[in-house]
């Protein structure tokens, strides 16, 4: 499925985890990794040195993608390496869509602390604006991440961003021969106990339905034998999260934007959160890819 696989780099030295990772998915797919130093412009990075002028972040950035390079060359990964000036999070977007990479990778946590730039707010940013599938990994000591996914998680509501996120999430369980589960969530905790709630929460239960039973059928109209349903109800970032443990989910695949006003199930909101939380590696992917 990955061609090409943008891995940004910050020289954070928990980072061999996702390093492994992100080898093993290239591995598979005989893909060809770009590490990705982005000096960060909002800071003062200028110096002088032996009266001549360099960005120290700029050689900084050189040291960690050599680095880096080496934990990919031990695992066989072919591997470029490039370090470019810019905002970190509107920079990997523009370079991922420019360069034409079919996936980026991001940490949302370092392992053991918040990395220089690539934390919780760059990744969500990246998340929000990347046209171009985004997987991000919460890493933490006592997580480690599995590969090959036997267990996908597609979170729906229905919408046409949730469906070409799901079609995403089919594509990638068939290349893994992996078991598909599809969830969708009624929405239901603003509703009150009057008789209209009650109507609504019966249309919203009908919505979720009808969205589940769409992309199971389009799972085995693709050959995809393995397919669960699963209907919930409250808050749709506890709902994913609860799935997630009691499935032995491997990773999530859900859109970044969905239904809006009355009916909504799954928002933008809801894949940030779960980008932040999930156990898991997240695979989000706009409306758009």
């Amino acid at each position: 499925m990955y061609e090409n696989i943008l891995l940004p780099v910050d020289g954070n030295d928990d980072a061999a985890e996702i390093l492994h990772h992100v080898g093993e998915i290239a591995t598979w797919t005989s893909a060809t990794v770009r590490l990705l130093f982005v000096a960060d412009t909002t800071r003062d990075s200028v110096a002088v040195v032996e009266n001549t002028v360099v960005d120290t972040l700029v050689q900084e950035g050189e040291k960690v993608v050599e680095e880096a390079g080496k934990t990919l060359n031990s695992l066989g990964v072919e591997y470029t390496t490039d370090v470019v000036q810019g905002n970190p999070a509107p920079t990997i977007v523009d370079y991922a869509e420019r360069y034409n990479h079919d996936l980026v990778v991001v940490p949302s946590h370092g392992r053991g602390g918040v990395s220089r730039y690539l934390h919780g707010s760059v990744s969500a940013k990246v998340v929000r604006l990347s046209p171009v599938p985004v997987l991000t990994a919460r890493m933490k000591p006592d997580e480690q991440l599995e590969f090959p996914y036997k267990n996908l998680l597609i979170p729906t509501d229905g919408s046409a961003e949730a469906t070409t996120a799901a079609d995403h999430g089919l594509e990638l369980a068939k290349s893994l021969n992996a078991t598909v589960h599809v969830l969708s969530v009624v929405d239901d905790a603003s509703l009150g106990p009057d008789i209209r709630s009650e109507l609504l929460t019966e249309e919203l239960e009908q919505v979720a339905t009808k969205a589940v039973d769409q992309i199971v059928t389009e799972a085995k109209t693709r050959g995809l034998t393995d397919v669960i349903g699963h209907i919930g109800s409250g808050s749709p970032a506890t709902e994913i999260q609860s799935t997630i443990e009691s499935n032995d989910i491997h990773a999530v695949i859900m859109g970044t934007t969905g239904r809006q006003g009355i009916d909504r199930i799954l928002l933008g909101s809801v894949a940030e959160t779960t980008v932040r939380s999930a156990p898991v590696p997240v695979i989000t992917v706009a409306g758009n890819s």
